[in-house]
């Protein structure tokens, strides 16, 4: 075990740095981009690593100018055994300064470090600053720093590190070289950890080392901390249960059992599951990203997708990802997908965090298939007619009940329709607060079957002979009586009232703010249905505004100012002789009231 030279423990995070490129975990691009600099020569004189946290941005920074400043270098491959190297990989360099950018942000901070970039290092090629977190300098700070980053003397590098790119100004973006690290694969993880469990000497299942790799989320060092825990809690051997128990994360076997319960809709089962959960020491938060996870997994199988885009399962998964994805659905299961994660947000912000995701199971298993649904939206669409769903009563008696209350809805609606020999004839109206409703009943049934013909979930009537002019104004004037709001109104003040086409029906209406408010999508609804059953087909409205409201008016005459009065008054023959009578001159004067 390396120790410090004080006896103190160094983690292993530290202690299993990478100190040469060929180190680095999972970033090849940038290594190789890197060396290829170093090699021909093109070493630039500003550098911004991005990436999430633990991926090797300062550790790829430390072997950037190991490289530059080794004894035997400029190499793509330092010796780390020269006092530099040596000072390099453990921060204590003098020509290589690590700044924090956190607690060094401000514009006095940024005034020192252009004064000394000026100087030239004590003992090395180059002087460089490594800027940790350069995001949190402020923008005084970056914009003090502009001048010196794009024109540096030849002896000053820059390497700036952060986790949030966005926030640094494009400014000082065009004037570096960009590396975005990309999270480190789950098996390169695995691998890294083996190896450096074989060193320690400890025992590790593949299957627990598997687990902590997904855990870490593509941070190469969240996974080295987590090792180091199991460590401490396992000793030599680290089995999948004593991570699980540490992590407080379920066994894939409670996930798969607890999603089967779901997609058997039991919830009485599923919150029974979760409480042994609890009980056995599964934290409810870690409960929920697995089930995210799991779904996750389970939408990529059900697409198509193969084993290696599986984030929290793994190969021997596949079978049973398949099988549930087979009864669910993609519909139910990108649902399912989407509770879970509104769950997951709001239990970060409440105490209660175990009543959110047992609310979210049971959510869940309440679900309406939602294949079925998709089904019966596009058939509607597709204006087909739904195929007779088991009920009650048999498909057949189904089927004669509803011709019966076709026939009646129809004779319903041929009541109101109005012939052209007899248009100025009263015709009974219809009260609206009481739909007419269509009661078939067999025998066998103990009640009879009540459908409502009028009302907004009636059938769409089918479509009727042509209507005349005459009918189609009592028509109008029907719907409007049977509606009564303030929508009858503005559209009862109509100039004409035409049937263009034979479902077609344009009203022009003598302003042009009835026309917008009729237009509207609600009312404009409200009034087609109406019409649609008194008339007893499918009818149509287009409003359009008179032409003799919409010429354009002359524009008012601008108000004249008082002096503009008084001058006119001047001009008045009446006031002329009075002055030249009473020698007088005019000093105001009032408007009639």
């Amino acid at each position: 075990m390396n120790t410090e030279p004080n006896n103190q423990y160094t983690v292993v995070a530290r202690r299993y740095r990478p100190q040469v490129f060929s180190d680095l975990v999972g970033q090849t691009h940038i290594s190789t981009a890197l060396s290829n600099a170093i090699k021909q020569n093109r070493v630039g004189h500003a550098y911004l690593f991005t990436g999430a946290r633990g991926v090797g941005k300062t550790s790829s920074a430390r072997i950037f100018a190991k490289c530059l400043n080794c004894e035997k270098g400029p190499t793509v491959k330092p010796c780390n055994k020269c006092d530099i190297c040596e000072a390099v990989s453990l921060g204590e360099d003098v020509d290589v300064l690590e700044i924090d950018g956190a607690s060094n942000r401000g514009i006095d901070e940024i005034r020192q470090l252009r004064s000394n970039a000026g100087v030239r290092p004590s003992r090395s090629r180059f002087k460089i600053y490594i800027i940790d977190e350069v995001h949190m300098l402020t923008p005084q700070a970056f914009n003090a720093l502009l001048k010196t980053l794009e024109e540096p003397p030849g002896h000053v590098k820059f390497i700036f590190c952060t986790t949030d790119p966005q926030k640094i100004p494009i400014t000082v973006l065009s004037r570096c070289q960009r590396f975005d690290f990309s999270p480190v694969q789950t098996d390169e993880i695995s691998q890294r950890l083996r190896e450096i469990a074989e060193n320690e000497g400890v025992h590790a299942d593949d299957a627990a080392l598997a687990l902590l790799a997904r855990r870490a989320n593509g941070s190469m060092r969240d996974s080295q901390s987590l090792l180091e825990q199991l460590f401490s809690f396992c000793g030599k051997e680290i089995s999948v249960e004593e991570v699980n128990q540490l992590l407080g994360t379920a066994d894939i076997s409670r996930i798969v059992e607890l999603a089967e319960a779901m997609t058997e809709c039991d919830a009485a089962t599923s919150l029974g599951l979760v409480n042994h959960a609890a009980t056995d020491g599964v934290d409810a938060g870690q409960l929920a990203q697995q089930l995210l996870g799991f779904y996750r997994d389970m939408m990529a199988v059900r697409v198509g997708c193969d084993e290696e885009t599986l984030l929290s399962c793994t190969a021997a998964d596949m079978d049973m990802l398949k099988k549930l994805s087979d009864k669910l659905g993609l519909e139910t299961i990108l649902t399912i997908v989407q509770i879970i994660d509104g769950a997951v947000v709001r239990m970060q912000f409440s105490v209660h965090a175990r009543t959110l995701l047992e609310m979210a199971i049971v959510r869940i298993c309440n679900l309406e298939k939602m294949e079925s649904i998709a089904e019966l939206v596009s058939v509607l669409s597709s204006g087909a007619k739904l195929a007779a769903s088991p009920g009650a009563a048999s498909a057949k008696s189904g089927s004669k009940k509803n011709e019966a209350v076709e026939s009646k809805a129809t004779q319903d609606s041929k009541s109101y329709r109005v012939s052209s020999n007899t248009a100025s004839a009263q015709v009974p109206e219809p009260n609206p607060a009481k739909p007419v409703d269509a009661a078939v009943s067999d025998p066998g049934e103990s009640s009879p079957i009540h459908i409502p013909v009028d009302g907004p979930n009636s059938p769409e009537p089918p479509p009727g002979i042509p209507l005349d002019q005459a009918e189609v104004k009592t028509i109008w004037e029907k719907a409007l009586t049977e509606l009564g709001d303030m929508t009858a109104d503005m559209a009862r003040d109509y100039e004409k009232l035409e049937l263009c086409d034979s479902n077609k029906l344009v009203v022009t209406l003598q302003d042009s703010y009835n026309r917008d408010m009729c237009n509207r999508p609600d009312r404009k609804t409200m009034l087609e249905s109406a019409l649609t059953r008194i008339a007893g087909q499918q009818l149509r409205v287009d409003f359009l505004v008179s032409t003799s409201t919409t010429k354009q008016q002359v524009p008012p005459q601008p108000k004249m100012s008082r002096r503009q009065q008084m001058r006119q008054l001047h001009d008045q023959p009446l006031v002329k002789k009075a002055m030249e009578v009473f020698d007088a001159e005019i000093i105001d004067f009032r408007n009639p009231k």
